[in-house]
């Protein structure tokens, strides 16, 4: 429910204010597992992207955002769970295995999923060397990628 009064009320104020060129929108399959694969600028690429596009988009998050005391931490673990975000822990080896495996669940419930293949923002704007995890994604849950462009 929040994610649908969000994307209705946000994505409205969001066309006026930024004016997102949209291109391609219709090659996001409207049912099923797909991957949006896209650069990553800013925070806000994790909130754009789900509001422009045609269906509902969830991205992995740090689990910080679910974790933080006081009322901020509350509203933040409010917000990132209702528009669907999925908390995943960072750090080494077996945390980036976890967070591929807790995206790999996503897509396997038919979800339209968001990753940035860089793994990171870039700070300075260029694109850099691509993971693996976006093949591995694709390659173990069978879903199409879509590439996204920020």
């Amino acid at each position: 429910m929040f994610y649908a009064v969000l994307k209705v009320l946000v994505a409205r104020l969001t066309m006026v204010i930024w004016r997102p060129r949209i291109e391609g929108r219709e090659n996001i399959p409207a049912s099923g597992p797909v991957i949006l694969a896209s650069n990553h600028l800013s925070f806000i690429d994790s909130i754009i992207i789900p509001l422009v596009a045609p269906r509902r988009v969830a991205f992995l998050a740090k689990e910080e955002y679910w974790t933080s005391p006081g009322i901020k931490g509350l509203f933040m673990k409010g917000f990132f769970t209702g528009i669907g975000a999925v908390p995943v822990r960072r750090g080494d080896h077996r945390a980036a295995q976890a967070a591929l495996d807790t995206s790999l669940e996503v897509l396997e419930s038919g979800v339209a999923f968001g990753i940035y293949p860089e793994g990171t923002r870039s700070l300075d704007g260029r694109l850099y060397r691509a993971k693996v995890g976006v093949g591995w994604l694709a390659l173990k849950s069978q879903a199409p990628i879509v590439p996204v462009g920020v």
